[in-house]
């Protein structure tokens, strides 16, 4: 029985990839030392790695789309200087760490003040 460290990661890969049954038959033919899969791994890595890829931005389209945003913002865009946001307060929150306690955000503000623009960032930076 042979040990191949990249086949091990495409066994890996392939279970993240939610396929099972592939990944099964990667090992057999591991324990085989067959020399056309041993040929065939950097090939099959690559397109796992441009399927994992894939995946990763189909999944962010889809919960962008999800999310319906009234239109795509990021912080870049906001002018912190005509406006009366705390901006430390606003890059703290953008970093999302309320999320890992499962605290909620409000923002409170008159009209124009940006608080769409903010909660926009933050949504899409969370995403």
């Amino acid at each position: 029985m042979r040990h191949n460290p990249a086949s091990g990661a495409i066994v890996i890969m392939l279970r993240q990839l939610k396929m099972h049954g592939m990944a099964h038959a990667v090992g057999d033919l591991t324990e085989q030392g067959s020399p056309a899969f041993e040929a065939a791994i950097p090939i099959l890595s690559q397109l796992l790695k441009a399927e994992t890829a894939e995946r990763e931005v189909r999944s962010t389209a889809y919960q962008l789309k999800s999310a319906r945003f009234p239109a795509y913002r990021d912080l870049n865009g906001f002018d912190f200087a005509s406006s009366e946001i705390n901006e430390a307060l606003v890059q703290q929150l953008h970093r999302c760490d309320f999320l890992d306690n499962a605290n909620n955000i409000v923002l409170v503000g008159g009209p124009g003040t940006g608080k769409t623009h903010i909660a926009t960032a933050i949504g899409v930076q969370a995403i």
